[in-house]
């Protein structure tokens, strides 16, 4: 069959955009949000993700919104992360009749900016309230939390502090305390020159090189401060507290985070249930995200 001019250009483009890493960023990087509060009902058009931005606890809050299923999902990204760099297979594939999916950009990080982040003791507890908050807003009755890497973090406060909330909660390369060998590994991140490229380049893209290098390395020394605390304390005092059905995934190579994080979450989170993959690394929920898709979406229903 013949192809016409056009439909060889643009093939080429997406196979141009697809090799370079461009096309999720083109896809889920719309225009400028507008900032607004939205009203009761609002709901994300079928199929497409929308953006804006709304104020919450003096600052304005960027997410992301997509589906409409009666289940609101929120989307908790990990250091440095937002909802368009951490979580665009979630966006485009997590069954939009069954959930509303929102991906929020924590205080400081990708489009909610001002103010710049910061790293203050108490910063995954403001994050959960934000987070929470942020939901309420946008007048979501109860939610269930997808939460990455230091969004998980963030989850496991907000299902303690806010229980009748949260429905229910998936978290993967989060940790409840740090431990010396954290502290190793982390201080081998402070460094973002060092990073490989494809691991820099989208937040590069999003932030600039000198906001990302500079908010990295207070990153490493915020998350720091807790292996002062005893035990190295983050949240493991609040994890008796979690009162909803939680899965914890755990990739067995991940290289951020060892396995014995996610053992003692599951021994202490009451109920729930520890899922490994083999070959899942930190970002399992991206290179494995159909595997990963499938795995939130049963738990959730």
């Amino acid at each position: 069959m013949r192809v016409s001019r056009a439909a060889q250009l643009r093939n080429m483009v997406v196979r141009l955009c697809c090799r370079g890493g461009l096309l999720p960023r083109l896809l889920f990087s719309p225009q400028k949000p507008k900032i607004y509060v939205p009203t009761a009902g609002r709901k994300a058009a079928y199929g497409t993700v929308t953006s804006a931005k709304v104020s919450v606890n003096g600052v304005h809050l960027h997410y992301q919104q997509t589906g409409e299923g009666e289940h609101a999902v929120l989307l908790l990204p990990g250091m440095l992360g937002s909802g368009e760099t951490d979580f665009a297979p979630q966006l485009k594939s997590l069954n939009k009749n069954l959930f509303t999916v929102v991906a929020w950009d924590p205080r400081g990080y990708g489009h909610s900016r001002p103010p710049d982040r910061d790293f203050p003791a108490d910063f995954f507890e403001r994050d959960a309230k934000d987070a929470v908050d942020l939901m309420k807003t946008l007048k979501f009755k109860k939610v269930s939390l997808l939460g990455w890497s230091d969004g998980g973090i963030t989850a496991l406060f907000a299902a303690a502090k806010y229980p009748s909330y949260i429905n229910k909660m998936v978290i993967w390369g989060a940790n409840a305390y740090v431990t010396e060998e954290d502290e190793r590994i982390y201080q081998g991140i402070r460094d973002v020159s060092k990073w490989s490229e494809k691991t820099r380049k989208p937040l590069e893209a999003l932030y600039g090189y000198d906001y990302l290098a500079k908010t990295c390395e207070k990153w490493v020394d915020g998350i720091g401060q807790f292996k002062h605390l005893p035990d190295g304390n983050i949240c493991r005092h609040l994890l008796p507290l979690v009162q909803c059905p939680t899965l914890i995934v755990h990739g067995e190579k991940d290289p951020l985070v060892p396995r014995f994080h996610a053992d003692f979450i599951h021994e202490h989170v009451k109920g729930s249930r520890l899922h490994l993959m083999p070959e899942g690394k930190h970002n399992l929920h991206l290179r494995f995200a159909n595997e990963f898709n499938k795995l939130a979406e049963d738990f959730l229903q």
